[in-house]
């Protein structure tokens, strides 16, 4: 992991949090590649659409490692803090879960800020995740095995349409959780103890979220699910936590949330390891352990 760091500051590309939103995004996705295992060929790769709620055309790739049978599905949400990211500069993670889970993988290219402020992509998310409910026949999926994933602001996502689900009554057996987004402000010792120098900086994070939340919306559960009211009855969770991350006190709190509801959570803490290193496996064992990790999980769920 430091020489990861050591090379990304010799690269001396500017801080994402001193660009435009449309910079960010284009410097995100040149560099999105670079740390990833090398994407693995899959028998089913299809680019599809739907309609969301205001009438908006959201993306969708489907990753199918079968083609010959109905696959249980996890609908996939990226991260980049709900401002940069795409369903592009993940699709090396989403052909690797796909892969070593035999699952299918759905993952979404929900709308970003500034031009899409929140809620616009918890809509997106939710829209997303009934839409698949009821075209997974039609896909040649198993809606009845369903589950959530994402990393980082798309594990914040994950665990929020988690709770719609509930609410919902649509069955999901698994939230497939790498160190998401928890809190509303950055008031655990984790922000303060890796605020600087690791991959993703307090900067970052004040920038993200001024592009995206206004002050008196950072509250709402759908953008800190610390604050959802009941979490009973909500899926299991699996969460990949980096130990090096600002996120990390979050999530544990939030794990610790679910466990005292009954939910039953499997956690690991990846050492020495920042945010973001789920897109580091051509240089991070752990990153490809977390991949193993992820996919027994979801394999396991699958099948319960």
């Amino acid at each position: 992991m430091r020489s990861v760091l050591e090379r990304l500051a010799r690269a001396g590309h500017a801080p994402l949090y001193t660009l435009s939103p449309q910079q960010a995004r284009a410097a995100y996705e040149a560099g999105a590649g670079v740390l990833e295992v090398a994407k693995p060929a899959l028998p089913r790769v299809a680019d599809l659409a739907f309609t969301a709620r205001d009438g908006g055309t959201i993306p969708l790739r489907l990753y199918a490692p079968a083609a010959d049978r109905p696959l249980p599905v996890l609908v996939y949400f990226h991260g980049g803090g709900f401002t940069i990211g795409s369903i592009a500069s993940h699709d090396a993670l989403c052909r690797t879960l796909a892969t070593l889970s035999a699952c299918a993988v759905l993952s979404v290219g929900y709308r970003l800020a500034p031009e899409h402020r929140f809620p616009t992509a918890v809509h997106d998310a939710w829209d997303a995740v009934q839409w698949l409910a009821g075209e997974a026949a039609a896909l040649q999926l198993d809606g009845q095995r369903l589950a959530l994933g994402g990393d980082s602001a798309g594990g914040t996502l994950a665990t929020v349409c988690a709770t719609l689900a509930r609410d919902a009554g649509l069955p999901i057996r698994l939230q497939l959780l790498f160190y998401p987004g928890c809190a509303a402000w950055p008031a655990a010792p984790s922000h303060a103890r890796y605020h600087q120098g690791l991959v993703l900086e307090q900067a970052h994070i004040e920038y993200f979220f001024r592009h995206y939340v206004d002050d008196a919306q950072r509250e709402d559960w759908r953008f800190a699910p610390l604050n959802t009211p009941d979490v009973d009855g909500v899926a299991p969770a699996w969460f990949g936590r980096a130990e090096c991350d600002p996120l990390v006190d979050d999530g544990l709190a939030y794990a610790d949330k679910l466990r005292a509801a009954g939910v039953p959570v499997d956690l690991e803490i990846y050492r020495g390891v920042t945010h973001e290193f789920i897109k580091m496996g051509r240089a991070l064992p752990q990153a490809r352990q977390a991949h193993a990790d992820a996919a027994a999980a979801l394999q396991r769920a699958m099948q319960a």
